[in-house]
């Protein structure tokens, strides 16, 4: 489709939506906390369409900030794009895109061949496709809705001093897949709230997207490119709950006299089925190339027992992992509960922990 009939309006009022988006069509108004307001395609009359005041609740203001695009089918989104995120539902902005390799196990031949991994941990083989994700800033008005993440999303550094377990972080920054990616535009000169977006984009009416990366974006992802880049995406199935790992490796660290190599990693979790199902426990395993087998189990993950339902289906969230050693592998489980209280095993895809960053240039964060 194209021109008025494909493009929907959006209203989002004093707080951000508790519900998910699925996909472009089909979409219903989300209204009924006063939230974001998505038009079905049979809205297509005019190009913006408000919510009605007896769909808002009492005392909240909904405000038009956008009108929705047509989802690319093919094709990447440029720098400046704006979009919702269909599963998280926050406003946010393209910085610029990442080809990741995906190795989806759901999508292993049927008779798999298997492999030796230096973990111990027999597989399927799995073979990488190219996908398409998104570096991009989260609007801050939104970060406080968020209720599916355990925390505001940002990049983690290794602090650039003697304190070889300081971290810092960039609040705000995130990664998107493609199809996560639902894309609008808007009048507004700075549409998201971000105390890096003017620092990174500038706006220009002539343009399409109007919003074009400034010289201080393009040298920030020049000097942290090692620290930034997203290469491997991991995912897995089980009994229709859906597990994505995407390691980062961050930097080595002298301590003790001997060296500490740390990495990043965030972990989705999605209920792909309609039945509620809450995590209780994780098993981790992690494998150091110098050897040594690590076994670690506890309660939830970062202090949470996520529940995962038809209305909020997924849950994300970051941690990190130190070896001394310069590569390794994890995998392992997480044990979610039943209604009726019965339990079942979800398995964490194994991947690896690689270290083939240049050391001699640290990683940067904010600084040019």
């Amino acid at each position: 489709m194209a021109g008025c009939a494909a493009r929907r309006a959006l209203a989002v009022g004093s707080r951000w939506w508790s519900r998910s988006l699925t996909g472009a069509r089909g979409l219903r108004p989300l209204c009924a906390a006063g939230g974001v307001g998505v038009f079905p395609p049979a809205v297509t009359t005019t190009t913006r369409r408000h919510l009605s005041s007896r769909n808002r609740p009492e005392g909240k203001v909904l405000e038009t900030v956008g009108v929705f695009e047509v989802p690319k089918q093919n094709g990447k989104y440029e720098t400046g794009q704006l979009f919702l995120h269909s599963v998280f539902g926050y406003r946010g902005v393209v910085l610029f895109p990442w080809q990741a390799r995906l190795y989806d196990r759901d999508v292993a031949s049927a008779a798999p061949e298997k492999v030796e991994n230096p973990a111990g941990h027999g597989s399927k083989e799995v073979k990488g496709k190219t996908h398409t994700y998104y570096q991009v800033l989260i609007d801050a008005r939104d970060c406080p809705h968020i209720s599916q993440r355990s925390q505001t999303e940002a990049v983690t550094f290794l602090a650039n001093h003697d304190d070889s377990r300081a971290l810092y972080a960039i609040p705000g920054l995130d990664y998107v897949s493609h199809e996560d990616i639902l894309p609008y535009t808007s009048t507004d000169q700075v549409p998201i709230q971000h105390e890096l977006f003017e620092r990174f984009l500038l706006y220009d009416q002539t343009k399409a997207p109007p919003f074009v990366a400034r010289e201080t974006l393009r040298a920030w992802q020049e000097k942290n490119h090692p620290w930034l880049e997203l290469s491997d995406v991991h995912r897995e199935t089980t009994e229709n709950i859906r597990v994505t790992v995407i390691p980062f490796y961050m930097g080595m660290r002298e301590a003790q006299n001997s060296h500490v190599y740390w990495w990043r990693y965030c972990i989705r979790l999605e209920n792909l089925d309609s039945d509620v199902v809450q995590l209780r426990e994780r098993h981790w395993r992690i494998f150091s190339l110098s050897g040594t087998l690590e076994t670690v189990r506890g309660r939830g993950v970062v202090g949470r027992e996520p529940v995962l339902s038809k209305e909020q289906p997924a849950f994300q969230y970051s941690s990190h992992v130190s070896l001394q050693a310069s590569s390794g592998h994890m995998w392992g489980t997480f044990r979610f509960e039943r209604p009726d209280g019965s339990h079942f095993d979800v398995r964490i895809p194994p991947f690896s922990l690689e270290s083939n960053k240049d050391e001699k240039t640290p990683p940067s964060g904010l600084h040019w």
